[in-house]
């Protein structure tokens, strides 16, 4: 590469094979960007850190004598980075009641390893809430309908991973509370007025209880088949879900 000298030469020596010739960079170049870290992503290679976060959720359901309690704990990923993300690593259940000790060891042995797999682990959620228990579901607190322990415990991890923000919950917007609102309002001034049949065969507006979750819906309500909560009720001649806003008519 030829260089172009400009100025007198002062001095001179000769410069050995070893010795690397460094040519000044042009003004008019920009420096280089400083490098940036690289962005781990999740992989069932990652080691487990020493110190984990999480969290731990009670499970109280009439098939079991004692509670379970189900812990998941998350890793954070490029802590301090613009490309922070706090990931699910593993998954226990701990209870007194060891009668179903060998399934809820194996379900925590498993949801930890998908867990550590990486990639997208939502997919679980609806697996784990679409077992029924043979004998049977029950409702939890707030009047939702649960099929068995296993849909609970994907409930759980349900509202772990929206926590966390791997899962987005759309929710309500304000429109449909202030239908919600309208049609229960609406509901319980015919129940006090008395004036329609099919009204008249649910408790009066005194006897309706709360469920659970700050949410009060009459004992005789039936469940709605959207939101699984035990909050439909006959309302102007149709099925109507206090909960969701769901509403069938015919």
């Amino acid at each position: 590469m030829a260089i172009r000298i400009t100025k007198k030469i002062k001095a001179y020596s000769v410069a050995t094979p070893d010795e690397k010739i460094v040519s000044p960079a042009p003004a008019d170049v920009a420096p280089a960007a400083p490098p940036t870290a690289e962005i781990i992503q999740m992989h069932e290679r990652l080691e487990r850190p020493e110190t984990l976060v999480g969290a731990t959720y009670k499970i109280k359901s009439p098939l079991f004598e004692h509670a379970l309690y189900v812990t998941i704990n998350d890793i954070v990923l490029n802590p301090g980075t613009e490309h922070e993300l706090r990931r699910p690593f593993e998954l226990f259940i701990n209870s007194k009641n060891m009668e179903h000790f060998q399934w809820i060891v194996a379900i925590t042995r498993i949801v930890s390893a998908v867990f550590r797999k990486g990639g997208d682990v939502t997919f679980l959620v609806e697996e784990m809430k679409a077992v029924f228990d043979p004998r049977g579901g029950y409702f939890k607190a707030g009047g939702v309908y649960m099929p068995s322990i296993v849909a609970e415990i994907g409930s759980v991890i349900e509202e772990h991973l929206k926590a966390i923000g791997l899962i987005r919950d759309p929710g309500l917007s304000d429109a449909q509370r202030a239908l919600i609102a309208e049609k229960r309002a609406a509901y319980e001034q015919t129940i006090r007025r008395g004036g329609e049949a099919a009204a008249a065969t649910v408790l009066p507006v005194g006897d309706v209880v709360v469920t659970g979750e700050g949410a009060g819906f009459p004992p005789t309500a039936t469940m709605c088949g959207k939101c699984n909560t035990k909050a439909v009720v006959i309302l102007d001649g149709c099925q109507t879900c206090l909960s969701c806003g769901y509403s069938k008519c015919g």
